[in-house]
């Protein structure tokens, strides 16, 4: 897990794992921005593995982020066990620092974005996984900055 005390520079993956599909977000740390990239689809897990693999050999990220699914109170369930699995086996496939990032309400965030700007609930289904990733390396950058904007500065 990257240390979150020290600035964060390249790409970043983040991935809002879901059993049927993936979402595939790609960020910037420097610049703090992140883009929805795809959506992968109810393949087998070597299949999703394979096509993770695509993506981080294209893109070569120097950390990948999974969404932490937890209930709006802030407690564990089972997709969270399932997120963490998800998140084990990419660190032991592809030997990168994996983190979590908060993931409450991004599909919800996602698909309101969609319908502002023009989509309907059908078109927006193709897009709302890869937009909820997006959404996840939003908050992750938000924390790493908010995390090191509470330091307190050390004395000469």
């Amino acid at each position: 897990m990257p240390d979150s005390e020290s600035p964060l520079r390249g790409t970043v993956l983040a991935f809002d794992f879901g059993e049927k599909r993936i979402g595939v977000a790609v960020g910037e740390a420097t610049l703090a921005q992140a883009h929805p990239l795809t959506t992968l689809r109810n393949k087998s897990r070597d299949g999703q593995f394979s096509e993770i693999g695509a993506l981080i050999r294209e893109w070569k990220p120097v950390t990948l982020v999974v969404g932490r699914p937890v209930s709006l109170d802030g407690t564990p369930h089972t997709m969270t066990a399932r997120c963490a699995r998800f998140a084990a086996d990419l660190r032991d496939r592809f030997a990168l620092p994996v983190d979590f990032s908060e993931e409450r309400l991004s599909s919800v965030e996602a698909e309101e974005r969609l319908r502002a700007g023009g989509h309907s609930s059908r078109s927006a289904k193709e897009y709302v996984d890869a937009l909820a990733a997006q959404i996840i390396l939003e908050y992750y950058f938000e924390s790493r900055i908010a995390s090191r904007s509470m330091e307190i500065p050390h004395a000469h």
